[in-house]
């Protein structure tokens, strides 16, 4: 004897059992409010950082030297790169993925300010026992910032082309006959 065959709707498949439902609701809120926790500090933080800028701005007026052109601009690249992780986070959230090139930017955001604050600091200790040093990290950070600009490129390309398959012909032969 058969047994008959149990038929149910792809769309019955496809749901959890009404806990796994409701377990899943409970952690997709959760989940929004960290990334609302997260949010909501680094703003606080960027929020700080320009309000330290416009300090930063102001002693420039009494010392208008290298130190405080060099803070300010220390300091505006570290908002420039906690605007880069909220960007990362709210696209997180939309998306419901994560996406790697808002962190690939703010790895060469934060290189860049590495190479500029070391740069001014070796220009200080020509022929002394740091410069050496200085120039090492520099050039490392320098192929750092290559390689991430490169990956960064791939992505783009990759975003760009077609999912694979996705515009193929069904049956090869139609292919070559077009």
């Amino acid at each position: 004897m058969a047994q008959p065959e149990h038929s149910s709707s792809p769309r019955d498949d496809d749901r959890p059992p009404g806990f796994g439902r409701a377990g899943t609701r409970v952690l997709e809120f959760a989940e929004n409010v960290v990334y609302a926790g997260i949010a909501l500090f680094l703003v606080v933080i960027a929020l700080v950082l320009l309000a330290l800028a416009g300090k930063t701005t102001y002693s420039l007026l009494s010392d208008f030297s290298q130190t405080p052109v060099l803070e300010l601009l220390d300091v505006l690249l570290l908002v420039f790169i906690v605007v880069e992780l909220l960007f990362a986070v709210r696209t997180t959230v939309e998306k419901r993925e994560l996406i790697a090139e808002p962190f690939l930017l703010v790895g060469i955001i934060a290189s860049i300010k590495e190479i500029v604050v070391l740069s001014v600091e070796a220009a200080s200790v020509v022929g002394k026992d740091g410069f050496a040093d200085r120039m090492v990290v520099i050039g490392v950070l320098g192929v750092l910032v290559l390689l991430l600009g490169i990956t960064s490129l791939l992505l783009r390309r990759k975003e760009r082309e077609p999912d694979e398959g996705q515009n193929a012909p069904a049956d090869p032969e139609t292919a070559d006959a077009g």
